[in-house]
């Protein structure tokens, strides 16, 4: 699914669940085989993925920042078993000959992202770590932008929670320990994929996340509404579940946390306004006791009133406030900026915030955005963001010359299309459908057939939400260890609720009562704005493990992980000639067209418009053999006049017209020397030469020394060919650099080699003929360091 710095990300396409016997249960329970088609009712075939030397859990600035500490820090902290540096040859003197032994820093996965961690959790002191492979459910993505041939990586990559996980109306809010519902943290991944290792690459990246507003409440859908009337469970004058959930943010991105609020606050009947009243008094009650410079960031918009306004631009609001959001939280990027940005400075990057230091820049505090559902609204905002962040990503690179992306360009369509697809899988995993309105519905730009999609959206997801809910929601709760069976109580489908199952102080009283003012945890609050899941501590340091690999593993061995040299594969299967390319997928097919991925395009001139069946596809190639030749436009009149005869197919006439050669533009029909004009400027782009101009005399000298460049070329011919006398004066005289004594381009004499080189070229062709050489201590030991890290 994705490529990042070499280490391959997979996807699960099947699974099989295998029945291990065991002496101790001879006699199958009654109520097992209902349980196992629940626990399997969670596809994981369906948006689960997973990865052998990545760590999916943690952020790519966790990775690259705290797993590429200094070992010496770590060497008290840590201890090496035998286990895990066991070797079978390390007796007879391999690890001297050239050190083969690497040690890396592995870190605990994020459990809170882990979705089998509790299924693990039996077997971990059991079995060797290598055995663990914890796997993430929500989306990943990655396509490629060509800039002028230059590979660059957008990935996006999205992690649901584990915690409080569900399905929309039966998993709202948050729970007792400050996990919200429909949780899930998005990162946006850049990088040159011309260079794949993380130590000579450049890499940059932006997490932002969604979730539930953290309030105690939820939606009854017994009445079988559409909108189901929104209820207030427990009264939270002390605001002590959203202190727990923002404190678990502080830990893990730092400050600020800024909260973009989308729910509706103008009702006629109070329905969603009543979430943004109690978020707004939590909000203000835990600021009070903050310091003052990381106080948390709200940010109320009614982006469904501003949609309903004809004088409103929804998306020129949402990138004022993605503007502000990037300036304050910034991004990582692991390299020093860069110094075209000395060269060509801009104040917006001037003003960006986040930690700065010598090995690039860090991102410090995230944006926190929900509406009531966290989908359809969500995801637009966090595509605008995602826009902005994008275009300081590209700019931090040096990949372009002012951080700002326009719409409708090659670049911001390829990030568009990941979004939607980003956005439409998780609609699918918490409500049931696909996206209702896209970016294209708020840009108001969507074709009138959207509005009928829309309709079939809405209805599948209220079917969904009505009748198969409730049995998904028990697969995950299986699934994900919230209830386990146990004899003597009852099964998991004679629960009336499974609200017991998710908040744990209704079961036990909690040992120990948090303080209403100091809400936020005491070590948290000393390193802000840095997280300090990434501060260097002692408590940080016990979750980091030494661990030792060979050089040839697997798992740190990028270059048989990318290339697979052991596996019969083509040009057509690799995953970076057939992911989503800008080039391929969205530039338009036409000749003389800029290949600039941040050029703006015409709204129907993109790649698929123009290749996308047989008869675009041989138009296309017609239109390239004619583009020089193509006729003058017609007058204003004419174009007129036959569009009111011919209504029907002015979308057909537009798409032609995007797929000429350049934009003609229309004229008077008295003006002869602009159409003139406009005939000749395809032949001079495409051919960069106007055809029917006279050669200069600069021009003439240079063909001449062409000519005589390739007529010293021949041997033969070399004394007889005479330049001509008007260019004799100005001839190059060629002098031979390389290793070879004739040096043209019809015969060559091969270099001399040496002895050595013989003696394996004659090994290599009695080798052919079935006479092997004897081997030697050398070839022993390279062979049998194959067959250990190979085999065993």
């Amino acid at each position: 699914m994705a490529d990042i710095g070499g280490h391959a990300i997979y996807k699960i396409e099947d699974t099989n669940m295998i029945y291990i016997p065991n002496d101790s249960v001879r006699i199958t329970h009654p109520d097992e085989a209902r349980y196992l088609r629940i626990f399997q009712n969670v596809d994981l075939s369906s948006n689960f993925y997973f990865s052998y030397s990545y760590d999916l859990s943690h952020s790519l600035q966790y990775n690259l920042t705290v797993l590429r500490m200094p070992l010496e820090m770590l060497k008290s902290e840590t201890s090496k078993t035998r286990q895990e540096s066991f070797d079978i040859f390390e007796d007879e003197g391999l690890i001297t000959q050239g050190g083969s032994g690497v040690f890396g820093i592995s870190s605990e996965p994020y459990m809170k992202y882990v979705w089998n961690g509790e299924l693990l959790d039996i077997i971990k002191t059991t079995v060797h770590r290598d055995w663990l492979l914890y796997i993430i459910h929500g989306f990943c993505g990655q396509s490629k932008l060509l800039i002028y041939g230059r590979p660059v990586y957008v990935t996006l990559i999205a992690r649901r929670s584990s915690k409080f996980a569900g399905t929309r109306f039966l998993k709202r809010g948050a729970n007792c320990e400050g996990d919200v519902a429909n949780e899930v943290e998005t990162e946006q991944i850049l990088c040159d994929a011309s260079v794949m290792s993380f130590t000579a690459g450049s890499y940059s990246s932006y997490v932002q996340v969604r979730g539930s507003v953290p309030l105690y409440w939820s939606q009854d859908i017994s009445t079988m509404m559409p909108k189901p009337p929104i209820t207030l469970d427990q009264a939270d004058p002390f605001a002590h579940v959203a202190a727990l959930h923002f404190d678990q943010m502080l830990q893990r991105f730092g400050s600020p946390i800024i909260i973009l609020n989308l729910v509706k606050e103008r009702e006629k009947r109070k329905h969603e306004r009543i979430l943004s009243e109690e978020l707004v008094a939590a909000v203000t009650y835990l600021n009070q006791f903050l310091p003052p410079e990381h106080t948390i960031v709200y940010i109320p918009w009614d982006m469904a009133k501003y949609t309903k306004s004809k004088l409103c631009n929804v998306l020129d609001r949402l990138n004022v406030i993605a503007e502000s959001v990037v300036k304050k939280t910034g991004f990582f990027v692991n390299r020093p900026d860069s110094y075209c940005s000395t060269l060509r400075p801009d104040e917006k990057w001037n003003e960006l915030g986040g930690c700065v230091n010598p090995t690039g820049r860090l991102q410090t505090g995230i944006l926190r955005t929900n509406c009531v559902d966290c989908l359809d609204r969500t995801n637009t905002a966090q595509f605008m963001v995602g826009k902005c962040a994008l275009a300081y990503q590209l700019y931090s690179l040096g990949l372009i010359d002012k951080p700002n992306l326009q719409f409708d360009t090659d670049a911001v369509r390829l990030f568009e299309e990941l979004y939607e697809d980003h956005g439409d899988t998780l609609s699918l995993q918490y409500g049931g459908s696909q996206l209702v309105h896209r970016v294209k519905t708020y840009r108001k730009i969507a074709p009138w057939t959207q509005h009928s999609k829309d309709i079939m959206q809405t209805l599948s997801r209220y079917y969904s939400n009505a009748f198969s809910d409730a049995d998904r929601q028990d697969s995950i709760n299986l699934f994900l260890g919230v209830f386990h069976p146990t004899e003597g109580k009852p099964h998991l489908w004679e629960l009336p609720t499974d609200f017991y199952l998710h908040h744990k102080n209704t079961m036990s009283l909690l040992p120990t009562r948090r303080s209403y003012t100091h809400w936020w945890t005491p070590e948290v609050i000393q390193h802000l704005p840095l997280p300090y899941d990434e501060v260097i501590c002692a408590a940080n340091l016990k979750k980091l493990m030494v661990k030792k690999f060979h050089r040839c593993e697997e798992e740190i061995d990028i270059h048989n992980e990318f290339f697979r040299p052991h596996e019969l594969s083509s040009f057509d299967d690799t995953f970076c000639l057939a992911m989503t390319s800008s080039a391929r997928d969205f530039m338009p097919k036409t000749v003389g067209i800029d290949p600039s991925p941040f050029t703006v395009r015409k709204p129907d001139e993109t790649g698929k418009s123009v290749l996308g069946n047989k008869s675009n596809r041989e138009e296309a190639v017609l239109q390239r053999k004619t583009a020089a030749s193509a006729p003058p436009p017609p007058s204003e009149e004419a174009v007129s006049s036959s569009s009111e005869d011919d209504s029907g197919t002015d979308r057909e006439d537009e798409g032609s017209v995007s797929q000429r050669s350049t934009p003609v533009k229309m004229t008077d029909p008295g003006d002869s020397t602009k159409v003139t004009e406009n005939v000749v400027q395809p032949m001079k782009e495409v051919y960069g030469v106007n055809l029917s101009d006279t050669l200069s005399e600069e021009d003439f000298s240079i063909y001449a020394r062409f000519v005589q460049l390739g007529q010293s070329q021949h041997k033969q011919d070399r004394n007889s060919q005479q330049p001509c006398s008007r260019c004799s004066d100005r001839v190059i005289k060629l002098t031979p650099i390389s290793a070879f004594s004739q040096d043209n381009i019809y015969e060559v004499q091969p270099p001399r080699v040496d002895r050595k080189s013989t003696e394996i070229f004659q090994a290599h062709i009695q080798a052919s003929r079935g006479i092997m050489q004897p081997l030697g201590k050398e070839d022993t030991a390279m062979y049998r360091e194959y067959i250990r890290n190979r085999y065993l």
